[in-house]
C-alpha cells in the first residue's frame, strides 16, 4: 500500500513536470508578433528599395557643378537636383544631397553612406557590372574647354600642353585613351568645377569636360566669358543613376522617372537648365 502510494505521487510529479514544459514552450502573444516582424524583416531584406523607404530619405552623392548641382547663395539648385527631388516625391521619400570625392564614389555607395550617385554618372559597361544603373536620362558628351584666345592653334595639337580633368571621370578616361592627347601632360582634380577654374586661371591650358557643365557656365554673360568650347569631336554618352549592385531601387527609380517625364515636370525642368533637347526619358 504505501509501496502503490509512493508510486502514485511519482507518477504525479512527473505529469506535472511535463504539463509545465508545454506551457513554458508555448509562446506568448508578445513573442508570436516578434516573430512575425522578423519574417516581415526578413522578407524586405536585401531590398534597397524597402531599406530606403523604410528609413524615409534617399541620400544622394553628388559632386557641384553647374547646371546639375551648385549653390545659389545658401539653396542647392541645379536640374539634378530638382529632377531627384521630383523623382523622390513619387517614390514617398524625401532626398537628402551629399557632398562627396567623385573618386570615392563606389566606396561611399557600397558602405551606404550613400544610397545613389546622381551626378551626371556616365552609363559604361564597366560601371554596369559594378553598379545597378538606370535607364539612361540624359544624352551628353565630352568636350575641350579653352580660352578663347587659343582655340584655333590646341583644337589642332595639344602636344606638351596641360590639360586637366576630374578624376576617375569620363573626361579624364578619354584624355588617357584618345589618341589626341597622347603627349599632353594630364592632371587630375576633384570635380570638374575645378578643371574649368583652372583653364580661367591659365594653371591649365585646356579641360575635358562633361558638356552639360559648358552650359550657362562659360561664355558671354558667365564668369568665364573667356572661355571656348573647342570645335574638336568625341563619343557621345549617357547619364543615368548609380546604386549598389543587385539594387532593386535602380528599376523604381527608372518608373518613377517616366512619371515625372509624363506629367511634364521634367520637361520644365530641362527647359529651367537649358537641357531640354538632351533628354531621353520618356
Amino acid at each position: 500500500m504505501k509501496l502503490r502510494k509512493i508510486l502514485a505521487l511519482v507518477l504525479a510529479l512527473m505529469l506535472a513536470v511535463t504539463v509545465l514544459a508545454a506551457c513554458g514552450s508555448a509562446p506568448s502573444s508578445t513573442e508570436t508578433s516578434d516573430k512575425a516582424a522578423d519574417t516581415a524583416a526578413d522578407t524586405s531584406e536585401g531590398s534597397d528599395l524597402a531599406y530606403i523607404q523604410d528609413k524615409g530619405e534617399m541620400v544622394i552623392g553628388i559632386t557641384l557643378f553647374e547646371p546639375m548641382n551648385y549653390y545659389e547663395g545658401d539653396e542647392l539648385v541645379g536640374f539634378e537636383t530638382e529632377f531627384a527631388t521630383a523623382v523622390c516625391e513619387k517614390l514617398g521619400v524625401t532626398p537628402k544631397f551629399q557632398e562627396i570625392n567623385w573618386d570615392s564614389k563606389e566606396i561611399e555607395l557600397n558602405s551606404k553612406n550613400i544610397d545613389c550617385i546622381w551626378n551626371g554618372l556616365t552609363i559604361t559597361d564597366e560601371r554596369k557590372e559594378n553598379m545597378a544603373i538606370t535607364e539612361p536620362y540624359m544624352n551628353n558628351r565630352q568636350i575641350m574647354i579653352v580660352k578663347a584666345e587659343n582655340v584655333e592653334a590646341y583644337s589642332s595639337n595639344v602636344d606638351n600642353l596641360n590639360v586637366i580633368a576630374e578624376v576617375d571621370s569620363t573626361g579624364y578616361e578619354l584624355i588617357e585613351d584618345d589618341e589626341f592627347f597622347a603627349n599632353a601632360n594630364v592632371t587630375a582634380v576633384d570635380s570638374q568645377a575645378k578643371a574649368l577654374m583652372d583653364v580661367a586661371a591659365g594653371t591649365s591650358d585646356a579641360a575635358v569636360v562633361d558638356y552639360v557643365s559648358s552650359i550657362g557656365s562659360i561664355g558671354e554673360g558667365t564668369d568665364y566669358a573667356d572661355l571656348v568650347v573647342a570645335p574638336n569631336e568625341f563619343p557621345g554618352d549617357e547619364y543615368g543613376v548609380a546604386f549598389r549592385k543587385g539594387s532593386d531601387a535602380a528599376k523604381a527609380v527608372t518608373e518613377a522617372m517616366k512619371e515625372v517625364a509624363q506629367d511634364g515636370t521634367l520637361a520644365a525642368i530641362a527647359e529651367k537648365y537649358g537641357l531640354q533637347d538632351l533628354i531621353t526619358v520618356e
